[in-house]
């Protein structure tokens, strides 16, 4: 996948972490050990949004979540709304669920602002982070 920049940054800057597997551009990534993300997957609280592929053990810089309007793929050919809550889904795409479960379940990172379709038109959902 090509380098990776959110669609509005808010005046937030990326960090840099090594990658503890390899890691695509534009996907969530979660912490797996001490400054070390691998692709979320359900379930994780995702830190970020790699800005860029990198080979594991390799350094990789990582937008985070909160404040930030990010556009991520759905997994598979999940449909995204705009409205519903946004949480990681499989390899660090994209997926949703029932507001009230994924809140409770502290997988809810943020609000979907343009739905999208896995391999659908557009192919990318975009979100404002809130966790």
């Amino acid at each position: 996948m090509p380098d990776y920049s959110p669609v509005n940054a808010s005046d937030s800057l990326p960090f840099t972490m090594t990658a503890g597997a390899a890691v695509t551009g534009g996907t969530f990534v979660s912490i797996s050990a001490d400054k070390t993300v691998v692709p979320s997957t359900t379930g994780d609280h995702p830190v970020g949004v790699a800005a860029h592929d990198a080979p594991n053990g390799g350094r990789v810089t990582v937008w985070p979540v909160v404040g930030i309007i990010h556009e991520i793929a759905p997994q598979g050919a999940v449909a995204i709304a705009a409205g519903v809550p946004v949480i990681a889904g499989t390899t660090g795409l994209a997926n949703t669920g029932a507001l009230a479960t994924v809140a409770a379940a502290g997988t809810l990172m943020g609000i979907c602002t343009r739905g999208g379709t896995g391999g659908g038109s557009p192919p990318k959902a975009q979100f404002l982070g809130i966790a």
